[in-house]
């Protein structure tokens, strides 16, 4: 019997962070559920086991201090080697477990991985069933509207999905001949919603209040997942909990305090990876911020070329505080 009050949380989403690899770590997720997110899953990992011990993947799988619903996604193609993932990171902490049939990258699906599965729709079930019996905990599944224009089969993998007794299901509006190219489609996720019993997410394209709430009036889904639009302005999800609930759309954040997330997620990145690696792989995450600031190009290039994480963040600390006696509110894509 799966766990009752994880059920009736899923249930209650209404706002989620999309897994995304590379983006979605443990500072990032925290960040998001400060500012709205109901659900915040952890990079993908592969269940292939000579991978488990990696220094990404013991990243990916940490779950010091989460403060939310603790969920690992797995990716993989053979039904018991995914089963065995789902096992290992439930034992490691992870409350549940999400399968990755929409990862549309090369080297993901030309090992049968992420959203080349949705080929294979026998293979599909099978995961599906035997993913969902080898765990406790509930399993959710993250996919795409098929692979190409020919082959939108999400009414079938949904239908799969709510008979295996997968818990939730959220569904990209692309299929993976268009990766992330072109505009995301809703119509279908729509009609997997009437026609499902369990809670169906939409994701793809969801850049703003406003859009979230036209997909939510268009589909009718229980919950919308947010990906790159969360990237450098993580507080969307409090823009949109306010849009959805007033109809207007809520001022700016300030300067200042927006600067203050920015600088936190900063020094959240280096305590959690070290100065060395920090260092690297806070650098998107500063783009991101930088990219809706007026004449930012230069502080952007300069930071780059940054190795010592203790520089990383005093060059970005100065340009916020020169900055912030000229700048009001925190520029934003929306209106």
């Amino acid at each position: 019997m799966k766990n009752k009050e994880l059920i009736k949380k899923i249930k209650n989403v209404k706002l989620a962070l999309a897994p995304m690899a590379g983006i979605t770590d443990l500072p990032f997720r925290q960040i998001a559920r400060q500012f709205g997110a109901d659900w915040a899953a952890c990079e993908m990992v592969t269940d292939n086991p000579s991978m488990q011990h990696t220094r990404k993947t013991l990243h990916r799988q940490n779950h010091a201090g989460e403060n939310g619903v603790v969920v690992a996604q797995i990716a993989g193609s053979a039904p018991e080697q995914l089963a065995s993932a789902a096992q290992y990171n439930v034992a490691l902490g992870a409350q549940v477990i999400d399968i990755n049939m929409g990862c549309p990258v090369k080297k993901v699906c030309n090992v049968l991985s992420g959203s080349a599965l949705l080929q294979n729709e026998p293979l599909v079930e099978k995961i599906l069933q035997t993913v969902v019996q080898a765990v406790e905990v509930p399993v959710t599944l993250k996919t795409r509207l098929g692979w190409d224009d020919e082959h939108k089969n999400i009414l079938t993998i949904a239908q799969m999905a709510q008979n295996a007794g997968i818990a939730a299901l959220a569904i990209h509006g692309r299929t993976r001949a268009q990766m992330y190219r072109g505009e995301a489609n809703y119509d279908l996720i729509g009609e997997v919603k009437r026609n499902l019993n369990i809670p169906v997410w939409a994701n793809g394209d969801i850049v703003s209040p406003e859009k979230a709430a036209a997909v939510l009036a268009q589909t009718g889904v229980d919950a919308l997942m947010i990906g790159r639009g969360a990237q450098g302005q993580p507080w969307i999800f409090a823009d949109i909990q306010h849009y959805l609930q007033h109809g207007t759309m809520p001022p700016p954040m300030h300067f200042q305090a927006a600067s203050k997330i920015a600088l936190g997620h900063l020094a959240a990145i280096h305590a959690f990876y070290g100065a060395k690696s920090g260092v690297r792989i806070a650098r998107k995450h500063i783009g991101w911020y930088l990219s809706r600031q007026p004449e930012s190009d230069s502080i952007r290039q300069s930071i780059n070329q940054i190795e010592d994480a203790e520089q990383q963040y005093d060059m970005l600390a100065d340009f916020f505080e020169k900055r912030a006696i000229e700048q009001e509110y925190w520029c934003r894509d929306y209106g």
